[in-house]
């Protein structure tokens, strides 16, 4: 039996492993999905055989609830919500690390068996996988808009911040020197200050990072998972624990650089708190200059354009308007017109964002470039179509040395012909900066809802 345990999760392995190369590609990624989909299958049959007769019904139990939220949350939830939902699924993964380490600690003492090993690893996972629940969730409650999306700042917080740490580092040293002799209510202390730093360190970080934070927090999970493995001396555990803690560290290193900060900047920078305060209008604090346009008047330069180039951004997301984006883009395939959809890395609120809407709308997977390839194609595009994309789009990312932006790569978008803005009011994106995109001599303003917009650029392209 145990080898039959060990095979099943050496297969399971290898199909996390494989499945997860396959999300290297959009046009593989959901055979990847799927490939782990079979693995988690198999790795969860041998974890109830494992249990041998002993708490087999528990175990099934639990394969049921969590597969059933699984495939309501798959079914239900909105795809301009899929940000707020990985947030969830997050602070799940690191909670249940948490909670693990909370039932092993007295299992562990009580035995005798606790070691150097087995102290480190339940200290750390469930300080480690507290800090993934609790910021998860302040995350999911940013995202969600039940709160604000902007940095929650206070003075003195560093200190706080700085206290609460080291009483975490001080409880679990006492834990490992004492080997889990410490008093429970030592370990409780040290689940709730774990708690307490994962809500003051995504508290400070504002709406326009999420992207960064979620995989930030991804990586975390990730990490208590791979501990926790040590703990119940779980291979599997530990080997998918460190696939995604390596994964998803890799990837908020990756949108850092894409957004030319720092990870320190963006953990510890509160960015945009200072310019939140900032009026909606104008560079100067008046109000922006721009020229508003009308859906007849884009549909005619859309219409007769060679190439247009489709900017998707959380304005999208939240009118839904993918689908009413591909409509456009198919009426102006049919005139011959060469269309393109630039995709910024932290454009929306979760890394791939953009790519997820859009595929679900099934445009073409060779019609999606990132920035570095789509940026080379505005300056010979006629019409640059941004739908509700701020900060991506900020010129001032180049030129405004104080703003909290500059230096982060955006997309070329002012370098094109003439630049569409759909927006429904002047108001600043999630950095709470203005654009001075929107005063450019070549950037119209077609205001509105952004799917209500499109439906009325298609149907005046229909009409020509």
């Amino acid at each position: 039996m145990n080898v039959a345990i060990d095979i099943a999760n050496l297969v399971a392995i290898a199909l996390f492993i494989y499945g997860l190369h396959e999300l290297n590609s959009p046009a593989t990624a959901r055979r990847g999905n799927r490939l782990a989909m079979l693995g988690m299958a198999i790795a969860l049959t041998g974890i109830v055989l494992h249990t041998q007769g002993v708490g087999w019904q528990a175990a099934i139990i639990g394969v049921a609830i969590g597969a059933a939220v699984g495939v309501f949350a798959a079914l239900k939830v909105k795809m301009t919500a899929m940000p707020q939902m990985v947030a969830l699924y997050n602070g799940a993964g690191g909670g249940a690390a948490a909670l693990i380490s909370t039932v092993q600690y007295p299992i562990a003492t009580q035995a005798g068996s606790m070691d150097g090993v087995v102290a480190v690893s339940l200290v750390l996972s469930a300080i480690i996988g507290a800090i993934s629940f609790s910021g998860s969730i302040v995350a999911f409650l940013k995202l969600q808009e039940l709160m604000t999306g902007r940095p929650v700042t206070y003075p003195g917080q560093q200190i706080v911040n700085a206290l609460v740490l080291l009483s975490i580092a001080g409880l679990a040293i006492w834990f490992v020197a004492t080997l889990g002799t410490m008093p429970a209510w030592g370990f409780a202390a040290l689940l709730a200050a774990a708690l307490l730093l994962g809500i003051l360190f995504v508290l400070p970080i504002g709406g326009a990072d999420m992207p960064v934070v979620i995989s930030l927090l991804n990586s975390f999970t990730g990490i208590a998972v791979a501990i926790t493995g040590f703990e119940v001396d779980s291979t599997l555990l530990i080997i998918c624990g460190a696939l995604v803690g390596a994964s998803g560290t890799i990837l908020t290193v990756a949108m850092s650089r894409a957004m030319n900060r720092p990870l320190t900047n963006v953990l510890f920078g509160a960015f945009g708190a200072a310019a939140g305060s900032e009026p909606a209008g104008g560079g100067a604090g008046g109000p922006q200059q721009v020229r508003s346009t009308g859906a007849d008047d884009v549909g005619v330069m859309l219409a007769y354009a060679n190439k247009v180039i489709f900017v998707p951004g959380y304005g999208m997301a939240v009118a839904q308007a993918q689908h009413s984006v591909k409509a456009l883009a198919d009426q102006l395939e049919k005139r011959g017109v060469k269309v393109l959809y630039a995709i910024h890395p932290v454009a929306g609120r979760m890394p791939g964002h953009m790519n997820v809407l859009l595929a679900e709308a099934n445009v073409p997977y060779n019609q999606l470039l990132d920035m570095d390839d789509v940026n080379t194609e505005f300056p010979t595009a006629d019409v640059a179509l941004v739908i509700g994309a701020n900060d991506v789009t900020n010129p001032a990312a180049r030129t405004v040395a104080s703003s909290p932006i500059y230096g982060m790569p955006i997309l070329d978008v002012d370098k094109a012909a003439n630049v569409v803005v759909l927006k429904r009011s002047m108001r600043s994106g999630f950095a709470g900066i203005e654009n001075p995109l929107y005063e450019l001599p070549n950037c119209s303003m077609l205001f509105g809802d952004a799917k209500a917009s499109v439906e009325a650029l298609t149907a005046a392209v229909k009409a020509l």
